[in-house]
């Protein structure tokens, strides 16, 4: 596996740098164990004055952060910048609420008499984080954040094409903290989960990628009898009700599947109309797309960036073409550059439910539109397929569309807007979007042992 940063505007290779050695991963699991064994040992209030720091640090240097992020994988400057501030806030949540949700919990307990039982949360060790490349920083300070403030260390795996991306983040922590070891960049293989997993040190394992690799993570894991948590594909459905404001839902949907250009595993990918709205809402949404503007992700005035690389556009190409050869309506929707790894907003029709088309995950700018009878038809359509992370309901009658939303098979729901992420909203679904929750105190739980000490009076009996 080569390490690269290539610019996807321009296709420049920017920087290699090598796949870590077996001696070298053995030296990442050994610097963040050493931390963690001085680290678990600090008080909560000085692991977030640490936290507090680093987001201190990474505020100051907003601009160089989100510069990298563009370069290495085409992200918008704008969305860029975004990213950079949704982790200072994640950092500050956790630096405002760590300690409370950390806080030892006394429980009433009746099966031995006069007993105190109290709960407290242990960190565990080092995490072995798996991380992907269309939000570099945000998927690490994710779970960096809140397992930091328990107490555990990381190892980070980061996806191939974000090497510059990774070493920022390894060096934000080794710059708030004074010290090596918070988290700990290895350039490994994939093969080297094998053995990263496989040392005891290494406590458990949180991914974040595709689902094929998911699952390799999640076998090893299991093998060595480690938890791990999963945040897989999405196929998120966005159901537009008859009686929603349909210039609300096309604006929304357009900046729902295109906002990373496409490359977000909670986007709308799957937009589902109600049969008195479809005509309508399929031309203005065509309208919309056709307004964006691709080019320079550093230019302001550009909509549409780049994919993350090449081998995205030649994926994603694939998918279309057999989507097109299956039967289903194909037209793309307004032009791109000549150079640069850029795909045309595509716009899909008459796709059969339950059909491969119908259940692939296209990451990129190509949306799927489908016609529903009603809004039992439209809850049938969203539920049929196999991912379940997120997923959104339209209609300007709020409680409809919460009994919708309970109707859904999937982690998260949003009215009236997309998917979303916010450093105080959990994230995670279901089905084949994997298991576990990040953020907020369900995050921050996922990885701690929750000890329970029972206390008996000295003279209580058995």
């Amino acid at each position: 596996m080569a390490y690269q940063t290539t610019n996807p505007y321009t296709g420049e290779v920017v920087k290699t740098f090598a796949t870590a050695t077996e001696a070298e991963v053995d030296a990442a699991i050994a610097k963040a164990d050493s931390a963690f064994r001085t680290w678990r040992k600090e008080p909560v209030p000085e692991r977030l004055k640490i936290l507090a720091k680093a987001a201190d640090l990474l505020e100051a240097s907003s601009r160089e952060y989100a510069e990298t992020l563009t370069l290495e994988m085409g992200k918008l400057i704008g969305e860029a910048e975004a990213e950079v501030a949704l982790c200072v806030d994640i950092l500050r949540y956790y630096v405002r609420n760590a300690a409370e949700q950390l806080t030892p919990r006394f429980l009433s307990a009746t099966g031995y008499g006069d007993t105190d039982v109290q709960l407290i949360a242990e960190p565990q060790g080092v995490l072995y984080a798996v991380e992907p490349w269309n939000f570099p920083f945000y998927q690490v300070v994710r779970i960096g954040a809140p397992q930091l403030a328990a107490g555990n260390t990381l190892i980070l795996k980061h996806a191939s094409n974000v090497p510059q991306s990774a070493l920022l983040m390894e060096r934000l922590f080794a710059q708030a903290s004074g010290t090596e070891g918070l988290i700990v960049n290895v350039f490994a293989s994939y093969e080297a989960s094998e053995r990263i997993l496989g040392d005891a040190r290494v406590r458990g394992a949180a991914f974040t990628g595709s689902e094929g690799a998911g699952a390799a993570v999640a076998t090893v894991a299991a093998k060595n009898l480690k938890k791990s948590t999963l945040e897989l594909g999405g196929a998120d459905a966005f159901i537009v009700l008859e009686d929603a404001d349909v210039d609300k839902a096309v604006s929304w949907a357009v900046f729902g599947r295109h906002w990373n250009c496409g490359q977000v595993c909670c986007s709308s990918k799957r937009i589902i109309v109600v049969a008195p709205l479809y005509e309508e809402f399929v031309e203005k949404y065509r309208t919309e797309v056709a307004k964006l503007v691709a080019g320079d992700p550093m230019d302001p005035g550009t909509t549409l960036a780049p994919l993350s690389s090449q081998s995205a556009v030649d994926e994603l190409t694939g998918l279309v073409q057999s989507a097109r050869e299956a039967g289903v309506t194909v037209e793309e929707v307004g032009a791109v550059p000549g150079r640069g790894a850029f795909f045309p907003p595509t716009i899909m029709t008459d796709i059969p439910v339950g059909s491969s088309t119908a259940n692939t995950e296209f990451f990129g700018p190509v949306s799927s539109i489908f016609r529903a009878e009603d809004e039992d038809d439209a809850i049938r359509i969203a539920n049929s397929s196999p991912f379940g992370l997120g997923g959104s309901v339209f209609s300007t009658d709020i409680h409809r569309a919460q009994s919708v939303a309970r109707r859904l098979d999937t982690g998260m729901v949003y009215i009236n807007q997309p998917t979303g992420v916010a450093a105080d909203i959990p994230f995670g679904g279901v089905k084949r979007s994997g298991y576990g929750r990040e953020l907020i105190d369900l995050g921050l739980k996922e990885f701690v042992n929750e000890k329970v000490i029972a206390v008996t009076d000295i003279d209580g009996q058995f």
